[in-house]
């Protein structure tokens, strides 16, 4: 890890302006930044250092939906009582993610930007070629192992997965990324890696996020994030699933439902054509599971991640069926 000049931010406009300049990189939790600057991915020029910057860190919910502020804690709003009650999915994608002690340092905005765990783009050393860290150089991944990428949104130039818990959930309940001056779907916020797969995001220069808005609504009362990983804890998702249900007065007919995948996509996943097939219809396990399939349309398979066109389906259906009361 090289050397660095190191700003701590006393205001937002400071820390705008000192990002503007090249090789600037601005430091929240640090549990991203610290990580890929130590293993070469990483060499920022000048560190901004914004954890001091006031009104960047609060939680507001009403009856409105939820504000969460960029600096706030994964652990804090993770356990916040009205983030629990109102969108337990995204409370749940928190605490399921990471380890304690990297909640408690991690933010939300830093959460979100995240990179990907691809370990071709994370050993710059052993496999220089990688268009998402060096553009036009190639995949590695692409014919090697590929147990951990994409099957959807993939393209020639990169088949990395997003790694990331909490967007999946903000991405199914229709979030908002509050940036300086404009706000932005939380769905359009990630890009697919298309032929330009070092732009993740539509983040521009100098630019920070400053909060995140979720509305209110009765599907995300009712909603859960399940997860299934290769081993229990501190784990990246092989596939995992957002879902939110609202059901008519009947208690069996689809009002609104939500759904979005995560561990399986090159950003977080709404799975729009399974909560097309399924609003209006009265809910049993084999209407849900033909409708749940329809997640991984378009899904191209790599070898080695092949698992995950089964094994997503299954996910998506095991958190519908919970949330309608059929297990």
């Amino acid at each position: 890890m090289r050397d660095f000049s190191y700003i701590r931010a006393t205001s937002a406009s400071q820390a705008r302006s000192a990002a503007q300049q090249a090789g600037a990189m601005l430091l929240a939790g640090g549990t991203t930044l610290l990580d890929l600057a130590k293993c070469g991915v990483s060499e920022p020029e000048t560190v901004i250092d914004i954890t001091h910057l006031s009104g960047m860190s609060g939680i507001a919910v009403d009856t409105a939906g939820a504000r969460i502020g960029a600096l706030a804690r994964m652990s804090e709003v993770a356990d916040h009582g009205d983030i629990q009650a109102a969108f337990p999915a995204v409370s749940q994608s928190l605490s399921l993610a990471a380890s304690a002690q990297l909640r408690n340092m991690a933010t939300i905005g830093g959460n979100l930007l995240q990179r990907t765990r691809c370990s071709y783009f994370r050993d710059p050393g052993a496999f220089p070629a990688c268009n998402k860290r060096n553009p036009g150089s190639g995949c590695a991944a692409i014919g090697g192992i590929t147990r951990n990428h994409a099957v959807l949104g993939a393209s020639e130039a990169c088949i990395a997965s997003y790694p990331g818990d909490l967007a999946v959930a903000l991405v199914a309940f229709d979030a908002v990324v509050e940036l300086d001056g404009r706000k932005v779907a939380v769905d359009d916020f990630f890009l697919a890696p298309g032929n330009t797969p070092d732009r993740e995001t539509v983040l521009q220069r100098g630019e920070m996020i400053t909060a995140i808005t979720i509305p209110a609504s009765a599907a995300a009362v009712n909603s859960t994030y399940i997860k299934v990983r290769d081993r229990q804890s501190y784990e990246f998702a092989a596939a995992s699933a957002a879902v939110g249900l609202e059901l008519e007065a009947d208690g069996k007919t689809v009002r609104d439902i939500r759904v979005a995948l995560g561990g399986v996509a090159t950003k977080p996943w709404r799975a729009r054509s399974v909560e097309q097939a399924l609003i209006g219809k009265a809910l049993d396990v084999d209407t849900v599971e033909k409708a749940s399939r329809l997640a991984m349309e378009g899904a191209v398979s790599h070898g080695g991640n092949h698992y995950k066109i089964e094994l997503a389906p299954r996910v998506v259906t095991r958190a519908i069926l919970k949330m309608g009361g059929l297990a």
